[in-house]
């Protein structure tokens, strides 16, 4: 929406945070660059040029603001709602693929040449995927400046950067101060309690508004033990990580996220914020998914009752995949025990001296070799479990960033044992498909019938139409009707 010159600017003197993330305003006689709701006064609309990204702002030369801090401001929804080479791009430079396999790595996971996407990224976008990358580095660097006591160097390295000598100059161009100057301006004031050694503790921003309940509620219902956890008011899970391992507390504000990361290597910080902020699904914009739910007079009476619902999403597309045959046909606390059992033969332990999570969930690698006769689950079920966990293994199915969800659905469809609910629960949870729908589903099928819509999954399907491009939005606030833990954050 960059382009639209007279929305943006409408939206910058309301001081709108809605539009946080959707483009940003760089002001051409300061030369800094903002959030549209920047508490600041607004400039002259003649002054104001907008920009789609931060990493556009950096590259004409304009440096973030230090009041609104851009950088740190929620991700663009366009990356959630679409599965384009730009879209799928921009989701992998955010899980660091730029970082760990350059340009080139993310070319051939995207399966285009090198050059066309560069030239798609800079037509959208206004920079190129190494400068997209540049940008998530420096803002990686600053929360690593601002909340650890880690040397500059370790923090250079931490981020992605190829050298001290980039990252001073990065950190300079970026934010127009010194990297020791950033660290002296966080400094706590005097009697606050000191950092826990390891961990980094953050706030995720997100789109007001934001109901915790079905969001937290389903996580913490369906949670495996060992894998997460519910303790003192956070959603607690284990991470595998490119660099090594991580455990993650989850705590719902009012206006944020709180976020304590502990991680065996901080080089993997940004993917590691990345895969949480994408389970919460908090790059959503609810003012435009409770707009068109709305639009239903059956399901306006839900949404104007907790609007601001998510989807809860997974850290590990590959992990949810394989809970979900877990899941075919049982009830939740049925799926969590198989998914316990699983966990404690096949997972990688790991120590959490925080709480009660003992391992990682298993790779496919790990469960590719596993013997079908011990599993607990018909032969049928076997069946699918074993054959999705080779195809994962040897690469021949791929649930990740980088992924087409029709081309995924597809391939999903021909696997045995795969029906339309459990291709449409991956699709949804999974690959974040924000239209993926369930009509089959007994809950939702319940929900429909009490509220007086369709209760065939055929009719269902077609008078959800309208409800495009958002059907995943309304199975969450049709799941809500029915009092399932699912829709309930414990006390």
């Amino acid at each position: 929406m960059h382009t639209d010159t007279e929305r943006c600017v409408r939206a910058v003197q309301s001081k709108d945070a809605r539009f946080d993330g959707w483009f940003f305003t760089a002001v051409v006689t300061t030369r800094i660059y903002c959030r549209p709701s920047c508490p600041v006064v607004p400039p002259k609309a003649e002054n104001m040029t907008f920009y789609p990204s931060a990493a556009a702002c950096q590259q004409a030369g304009f440096r973030a603001c230090k009041r609104c801090r851009p950088d740190s401001s929620p991700g663009s929804p366009e990356w959630n709602q679409r599965a384009d080479l730009v879209a799928r791009a921009m989701r992998l430079i955010a899980d660091g693929v730029v970082d760990r396999e350059g340009v080139p790595g993310l070319a051939a996971r995207l399966g285009y040449s090198a050059r066309q996407v560069e030239r798609q990224l800079r037509t959208e976008l206004g920079a190129g995927p190494l400068a997209l990358a540049r940008a998530q580095r420096a803002q990686t660097a600053r929360l690593l400046i601002e909340t650890t006591a880690l040397p500059m160097a370790e923090i250079a390295f931490a981020a992605g950067f190829s050298s001290l000598r980039t990252f001073n100059e990065t950190v300079r161009e970026v934010f127009a101060v010194a990297p020791g100057e950033l660290r002296a301006r966080a400094l706590k004031p005097a009697g606050a309690a000191p950092a826990t050694p390891g961990v980094l503790s953050l706030r995720l921003p997100f789109r007001a508004p934001l109901n915790p309940d079905n969001l937290f509620g389903h996580l913490i219902a369906t949670g495996v033990p060992g894998v997460e956890e519910w303790r003192d008011g956070a959603y607690r899970r284990t991470l595998n990580l490119p660099y090594g391992h991580g455990v993650v507390a989850l705590t719902p504000h009012p206006d944020h996220i709180g976020c304590r990361l502990s991680l065996t290597d901080p080089r993997d910080l940004t993917i590691a914020i990345s895969r949480c902020r994408r389970m919460l699904d908090l790059d959503a914009d609810p003012a435009a998914v409770d707009g068109r739910l709305r639009s239903d007079p059956l399901l306006a009476p839900l949404v104007d009752k907790a609007p601001g619902r998510r989807v809860p999403r997974t850290v590990d597309e590959a992990e949810f995949a394989v809970r979900a045959v877990l899941g075919q046909q049982v009830s939740t606390a049925a799926a969590r025990t198989h998914a316990a059992r699983l966990v404690t033969a096949h997972g990688e332990r790991v120590e959490d001296p925080e709480g009660g999570l003992t391992h990682l969930f298993p790779a496919p690698e790990a469960l590719a070799a596993l013997d079908p006769e011990s599993l607990a689950l018909p032969r049928s079920r076997r069946t699918t479990l074993t054959t999705l966990v080779r195809h994962l293994a040897d690469g021949s199915l791929r649930l990740g960033a980088e992924s087409g969800w029709d081309e995924a659905r597809a391939r999903l469809t021909e696997l045995p044992g795969f029906g339309p609910w459990t291709v449409e629960i991956i699709a949804m949870r999974a690959l974040g498909d924000p239209d993926a729908f369930l009509p089959s589903d007994l809950g939702i099928r319940r929900a429909a019938k009490e509220l007086g819509l369709p209760h065939t999954p055929a009719a269902l399907t077609a008078r959800a139409a309208d409800w495009r491009p958002w059907r995943a939005y309304a199975v969450q606030y049709l799941w809500a009707t029915d009092a399932h833990p699912i829709n309930v954050i414990p006390a």
